[in-house]
């Protein structure tokens, strides 16, 4: 017979290959698991939602409620926009989310101490979401109600002093502002206007309300930041003639300030402010009406035009990301206060948005 077997000293060197291989192989099957449960210090930013702040909840009420003898429904498209974001506290990102993230357009991947504080837990990092989205609700019906002409009181008080602050033992959590110097307090704008009147190392007397009682402390003005301050945090209260209601869902975060703003103007006014166009944004906004830069950017315009919208309102201090990054048919235009969006989407509803300011 001849054929039959190998020749001596042939099968053990295969033997020996396919053990190899197999050894090979296991390890590889090994490192593809590993690589699917590792976490990594990532996060994968991609499109959010895209809210309609003129539409209803899932359960089918407004978002925006106001009371039934100032209300102007509106059928348009004042959209806010948002970011998902994989990983983080009390989640994973592994080499998998990563790999197919880099392939998309639409998907941005940033190290985790960039987004999210460091030590921080998922809870906590809700927790301060979700305060920030009740402080810019309320910043919006400030700006929106301010607006339409309507007097909106503040009362400003002493809501932190944080360590070391001069004030510790001179004023306490809850004491209302009425004066600095011989200026009333009318609100926190015009307190901190009045404090930068004074020079750092200067002592400026201060008077409060604690208990029913008027206090007069003086407490030293000191620089910081290019700003005089005295050391203290302040809670502003506000006393609003229109009463708003906002259900954003569990949305977190300040960005939707301004598109929260547009969207309580347009119900409480006559008529369409849209005049059908589909316009989106983004961006906070402070109770002077300025427009602050936000997040993922790149992400909120791949998510709006995905949504069909056709115009985007974007902070000016967003703009250098924006360009070299506009989806194909989205108009985007810059907005440095809400003045400037407002009058922008009447632009665009006049058919006149081609003239408008973009970032390019």
């Amino acid at each position: 017979m001849t054929g039959a077997f190998p020749a001596p000293g042939v099968a053990a060197p295969r033997r020996r290959r396919r053990r190899v291989l197999a050894a090979v192989l296991g390890l590889l099957c090994l490192v593809l698991v590993a690589l699917a449960f590792i976490p990594l210090p990532y996060v994968v930013m991609g499109p959010g939602p895209v809210t309609n702040t003129l539409g209803a909840t899932r359960d089918g009420r407004p978002l925006i409620s106001v009371p039934k003898a100032q209300d102007h429904p509106a059928s348009g498209v004042l959209s806010f926009t948002t970011v998902s974001v994989r990983g983080g506290p009390g989640a994973t990102v592994t080499a998998y989310d990563l790999l197919a993230a880099s392939v998309s357009q639409a998907r941005s991947i940033v190290p985790e101490e960039q987004v999210f504080p460091q030590g921080a837990t998922n809870e906590e990092i809700k927790r301060e979401n979700a305060a920030e989205m009740t402080h810019s609700q309320e910043d919006a019906v400030v700006v929106a109600e301010r607006a339409l002409g309507l007097t909106v009181p503040e009362t400003v008080s002493v809501g932190v002093l944080p360590t070391g602050s001069p004030a510790i033992g001179r004023l306490e959590p809850g004491d209302r502002f009425v004066q600095v110097g011989s200026t009333p307090v009318t609100g926190s704008a015009g307190l901190r206007s009045a404090i930068q009147s004074y020079a750092a190392g200067q002592s400026v007397p201060v008077t409060v309300v604690r208990d029913g009682a008027r206090r007069q402390v003086s407490l030293p003005v000191r620089e910081q930041q290019g700003r005089k301050v005295i050391g203290v945090g302040l809670k502003v209260d506000y006393t609003f003639p229109v009463k708003v209601t906002i259900d954003a869902g569990d949305v977190g975060g300040p960005s939707a300030g301004m598109m929260f703003a547009l969207g309580i103007h347009d119900r409480l006014t006559p008529g369409e402010l849209t005049a059908g166009q589909r316009i989106a944004g983004t961006g906070t906004l402070s109770p002077d009406g300025r427009v602050g830069p936000i997040g993922g950017i790149q992400q909120k315009l791949a998510g709006a035009r995905a949504a069909g919208i056709q115009w985007f309102l974007a902070p000016a201090g967003n703009c250098g990301e924006v360009v070299g990054h506009v989806p194909d048919g989205l108009r985007v235009v810059r907005v440095d206060d809400f003045d400037d969006a407002l009058a922008d989407v009447r632009a665009i509803a006049a058919g006149k948005g081609a003239g408008l300011q973009g970032c390019g």
